[in-house]
């Protein structure tokens, strides 16, 4: 959207954004959407179990084929690949350290040399849920989770799951298994639907509609003057370069969360996402939680707040393996592994990494002030039965929300790298690294020199 005067653009926004980006998200994914009815709908026959497998695989196969055409015969390779993986290793008990390996070999041949990144890049979305769930599945099958090898068509079925296949979010096999057997349609179901719906449409419009205009037309700070600014972007002072790098990060945040509550539409559409507690049933998915991000007690709330299921995927068939090497390694190998399965991108590498440096140091420098003044200030909140002796005191809730800030100051830092301004550059190959150091550059590195300091004061006083 051009340069307007306030008045002009709120007069525009309607018209000129608003309808269209609501438009064009309907557009993208209606197709998606009845083939996940259509899926739920005919689970409620009483099909055999096979056919339903089979119902999930056809349904996963063409919506893989409405958003990446032929292109999808690198999703349906490595799903193969995966269960040859599971079959060959059928009587090792290391099957999931196996596949891991396997996937991560493929995934890295793909980006360098199947085919153009591009294309590959389009489906790293679909590519990283096969993968999830596929080592979820062999380390279940290690620790007796899952007391067999599926057979093909429940694999295939797990792995295609209409509901997850496109935008996610990972689902346990149980999950999938429960979700095949289809409760009955009820209204707690079709308001779950129609709620993460109207709240991914919502996110979609704030992302692209209102994120990057926050300061020079929807919280005007600067007045005029930060519109003149914006026209010219080398001339920017610090507080202006620091406010653009908090609208990147709000609309790049958003459009986590309009994927976040898409892929909630679609799981509870065909029939996933639910709890069951005796006779009492809850249709309860959550993907994300915008407001603990945007509002964060700590990075560490931040972290597992972002996507609730690849945290608790991480959490379990990662970090928890990985402990045995230590707390700090374990953290590495987690982000480290996360960086992998959404691709070779420097940028986004660089931002998970130092995410590892920055969620460990916070959390061992609030434990350590717990620890010393008794308070509950640690990363995570408290339950109400902890040991410490100061809960409530004012100056408890004044250490909390410093940290608070500060997170949403390494949270601007971090999201600065996406830029809406670089969207003309060869985005073929992603964010450059020489685009990272700049943007970091620019801000003095301040988030890391922080995090440094942090740590410093954390020897010193440990």
């Amino acid at each position: 959207m051009p340069a307007f005067s306030r008045q002009e653009f709120f007069q525009e926004l309607a018209e000129g954004c608003l309808l269209p980006t609501a438009q064009q998200g309907l557009e993208q994914v209606w197709q998606l959407l009845v083939i996940c009815l259509a899926c739920r709908l005919l689970w409620r026959l009483g099909l055999p179990s096979y056919l339903k497998h089979l119902i999930t695989v056809v349904g996963g196969f063409y919506s893989l084929y409405l958003f990446f055409e032929l292109h999808m015969v690198w999703v349906v390779l490595l799903s193969l690949l995966c269960y040859l993986i599971l079959f060959l290793c059928r009587h090792s008990n290391n099957r999931g350290t196996f596949l891991s390996v396997t996937i991560l070999i493929y995934l890295l041949m793909g980006e360098l040399h199947m085919m153009d990144t591009a294309t590959w890049h389009k489906m790293r979305g679909s590519q990283m849920v096969v993968a999830m769930k596929a080592i979820s599945l062999a380390f279940d099958l290690d620790r007796g989770t899952v007391p067999t090898v599926p057979s093909p068509v429940e694999f295939m079925g797990y792995i295609y799951f209409v509901g997850t296949v496109i935008f996610g979010p990972w689902i346990s096999f149980n999950s999938y298994k429960e979700a095949i057997e289809s409760r009955k349609l009820s209204f707690a179901w079709l308001l779950k639907v129609c709620t993460s719906w109207i709240k991914c449409q919502i996110c979609l419009i704030i992302s692209n509609c209102i994120a990057p205009y926050l300061f020079p037309y929807f919280i005007p700070i600067y007045g005029d003057r930060l519109l003149r600014k914006k026209k010219k972007r080398k001339n920017r002072g610090s507080v202006a370069r620091w406010l653009h790098a908090y609208e990147n990060a709000v609309s790049f945040h958003f459009s986590n969360y309009f994927v976040s509550y898409l892929s909630e539409t679609t799981s509870t559409l065909a029939g996933a996402g639910f709890t069951e507690d005796k006779d009492n049933l809850k249709w309860d998915m959550t993907v994300a939680r915008p407001l603990n991000v945007e509002l964060p007690r700590s990075m560490v709330e931040v972290v597992t707040s972002w996507n609730l299921p690849m945290s608790r995927w991480l959490n379990t068939y990662v970090f928890k393996s990985a402990l045995r090497l230590g707390t700090f390694p374990a953290i590495l190998v987690t982000y480290t592994a996360s960086a992998l399965l959404h691709g070779l991108s420097f940028h986004l590498g660089a931002v998970l990494l130092s995410l590892g440096f920055i969620t460990y140091v916070e959390h061992v420098l609030r434990r350590r002030l717990g620890t010393i003044f008794s308070a509950c200030i640690l990363s995570r909140r408290c339950p109400p039965d902890c040991n410490h002796q100061n809960k409530k005191n004012i100056w408890v809730y004044v250490i909390n929300m410093v940290f608070s800030a500060l997170s949403i100051f390494h949270l601007a830092y971090l999201g600065s790298l996406f830029d809406s301004d670089v969207d003309d550059m060869d985005t073929d190959e992603g964010y450059v690294a020489n685009h990272t150091i700049q943007k970091w550059s620019e801000l003095s590195w301040a988030s890391h020199w922080v995090t440094f300091g942090c740590w410093v004061f954390y020897r010193l006083i440990r």
